[in-house]
């Protein structure tokens, strides 16, 4: 009788033990959902182009050069539907390699167009773009395009031009096309992003990065057109002094000849953290 006790309290405690095991892994589980849930989560498709999605699910497309990028990931290069319906777009400027695909990613997803007023307003006027689909605003204006969401557009030391294809004459046009910007943009959870489209150095950097304090940081390495490796080595260390940092702008124009290797060798001995990304690389936030 004694040796049943002890058999039965044994089996008691392992059940008991095999329960408590499926009650944590089932906890352990719904928090891992709960935090893939309300995640940040970056796509790099290539050059300055990033697909973000927001905490609350919210899909943020900047400078989409997709069917034109050489480093474009092919499942999204030849077919622009496969980046999914897009809830926010975001172009810096109108040179191809940032505008690209925007105006028919914009139609395609019936979505609006948010750039420099004065690049919106000839893709309007040259029949790019239907009207209801732009949206223009300029440095220092902020908008809110999705709720919880903000946008600031901040200064980029950089030109922008459009070149359009007249279907009339078959030609090619170069239209004025505004300011270039960069991109402030506060998500859902308050995780900011600041998306410095095409730039050189400034000073007003540290004012920028002081006043809103982004967590992560996407700047251009690949020169010529902007900042070289050692540039923006020298705006993180001094200026912008983030968190962390994804460097972007290199590896698709031999022109641009700034590469990963000489960015990380002059951050050597910084405590922010780069995160370098391959085309179609998602990292999560």
């Amino acid at each position: 009788m004694h040796v049943f006790r002890q058999f039965k309290a044994l089996i008691v405690g392992l059940v008991s033990l095999i329960l408590f095991g499926l009650n944590v892994s089932v906890h352990a589980q719904t928090a891992a959902k709960a935090n893939t849930a309300n995640s940040v989560d970056v796509l790099w498709l290539g050059q300055a182009g990033f697909r973000v999605k927001s905490p609350n699910g919210k899909i943020i497309l900047i400078d989409p050069w997709i069917t034109g990028g050489p480093k474009t990931p092919p499942m999204y290069k030849n077919d622009l539907a496969a980046i999914g319906p897009v809830d926010l777009l975001l172009v810096t400027h109108a040179h191809v390699d940032h505008i690209g695909d925007a105006p028919a990613l914009a139609k395609l997803n019936n979505t609006k167009l948010y750039g420099p007023a004065d690049m919106v307003t000839p893709l309007i006027t040259l029949g790019i773009l239907p009207a209801d689909l732009g949206f223009r605003f300029n440095k220092t204006g902020r908008v809110n395009p999705l709720p919880g969401i903000k946008v600031t557009a901040v200064q980029a030391e950089h030109s922008s031009l459009l070149v359009w294809k007249n279907p009339a004459t078959e030609k090619l046009e170069s239209h004025p096309a505004g300011e270039a910007m960069g991109y402030i943009i506060e998500l859902e959870n308050g995780f900011k992003i600041w998306h410095m489209g095409d730039t050189g150095l400034f000073a007003d950097m540290k004012f920028i990065s002081e006043y809103y304090k982004p967590d992560l940081v996407m700047i251009p390495i690949g020169g010529n057109f902007t900042m070289a490796p050692d540039d923006a080595a020298y705006a993180l260390r001094t200026w912008v002094k983030p968190k962390m940092v994804i460097p972007m702008h290199y590896n698709s124009n031999p022109l641009a000849k700034g590469t990963l290797a000489e960015f990380q060798e002059a951050m050597k001995g910084s405590a922010i953290k780069i995160i370098p990304m391959t085309e179609g690389q998602t990292v999560q936030f």
